[in-house]
């Protein structure tokens, strides 16, 4: 008998999610040293997480036989200090990602149906998959999201909508103003999904939490992983109004942001030196690498993160002629986006590595 017959309908076709390839996975396929490789495929900080963070986990580590504050008091109480919230308003995740999966348990029942842009971060359609929902992909010409097609494709069975500013893959932007006349028009049955995971590298990020101190429908999505440095470490948080995140907290598990997680944080997110630093080397390296493609004429999306989205051709021949020198970068096929690979930001260092390598390839 195949398990099939038992297991939920919706995960037969569902194509589990693809991370960026490790450094120590191309090491063993290449026969390549680690140290040699550099891996610009997941939008992680070159930098790598704040000292401070760092001596902070390390403490914590001498007391990781005692089970985490499953209330994660002191990083909600730091959070809520910073933005002006409640605790309250405020829940952990193991990611920003766990939090997208308890928006799903909370609010999707089989037969829903969720809205997002055709170009979308993969995770909001393999999560409304996993709760038998329905994915609706809205086009977004020019690679930025339609936000009244978004409204128009609204139905009385929608349930969520994202919205990732900036996108992943993409690196565009919505503006406050856009966001404004769109939170204006949403009905009431539908709650929106901000994604800020890249927000922190904006000049001017939109005022998004005024919606939570509105009241609104939102909850915003925000994470240790990029600026911060702390992707090993799983741990992001989201803030909405206190009724819906009453809700979320009745759907995680019990200690889901593990203790060194929660001490990193704290202390990475005091440590603004840190961020400002990595903020700079973002901003010099996103600049040196668009100005790199303008010069090779290649087309790129102009990007507000830490990552740009470039047309190469064929996106999976490319990455794989780049694995062979040793650079990893992100093929976007899985995007519908065949023609195009993303390269995360690094060290200026490896961004001129990065060129080089793609020049040879491209005989450019």
């Amino acid at each position: 008998m195949s398990v099939w017959t038992q297991a939920n309908p919706q995960l037969k076709d569902l194509v589990a999610y693809k991370p960026g390839k490790p450094i120590e996975e191309l090491a063993r396929e290449r026969g390549l040293q680690p140290g040699d490789i550099i891996k610009m495929a997941s939008n992680e900080n070159p930098l790598g997480p704040s000292p401070k963070a760092v001596a902070a986990m390390q403490n914590a580590l001498t007391e990781a036989h005692i089970y985490p504050d499953g209330a994660g008091y002191r990083l909600r109480e730091a959070l809520a200090n910073k933005f002006g919230v409640t605790l309250g308003q405020i829940v952990l995740g193991n990611g920003s990602n766990e939090i997208i999966e308890l928006i799903g348990h909370a609010f999707l029942r089989e037969g829903d149906q969720v809205v997002t842009a055709e170009h979308a971060f993969v995770v909001y359609k393999l999560m409304a998959t996993l709760f038998g929902a329905e994915t609706i992909e809205v086009p977004d010409p020019g690679l930025v999201h339609d936000l009244d097609a978004m409204l128009a494709a609204i139905t009385p069975r929608t349930r969520e909508l994202f919205i990732a500013n900036p996108n992943n893959p993409t690196g565009t932007v919505v503006s406050m103003e856009a966001l404004d006349r769109f939170m204006d028009k949403v009905p009431d049955h539908v709650v929106v999904v901000l994604d800020e995971a890249y927000y922190e590298f904006l000049d001017n990020p939109p005022d998004t939490m005024k919606y939570v101190r509105e009241g609104r429908n939102v909850i915003l999505l925000r994470t240790f992983s990029k600026i911060q440095g702390l992707a090993g470490l799983r741990i992001g948080y989201g803030i909405g109004p206190e009724e819906l995140i009453t809700v979320l907290h009745k759907t995680r598990q019990p200690f889901n942001a593990n203790a060194i997680a929660q001490a990193g944080a704290v202390a990475g997110l005091a440590d603004e030196e840190h961020q400002n630093r990595t903020k700079q080397i973002t901003d010099e390296g996103r600049t040196y690498l668009q100005d790199e493609f303008g010069k090779m004429g290649l087309e790129f999306v102009p990007s507000y993160a830490n990552f740009v989205l470039v047309k190469v051709g064929d996106g999976n021949l490319v990455f794989q002629k780049m694995l062979d020198k040793g650079v990893i970068v992100r093929a976007m096929a899985e995007y519908k986006l065949p023609d195009w690979v993303r390269i995360s930001v690094g060290t200026m260092e490896q961004n001129q590595r990065c060129i080089a390598t793609l020049k040879g390839i491209l005989g450019k």
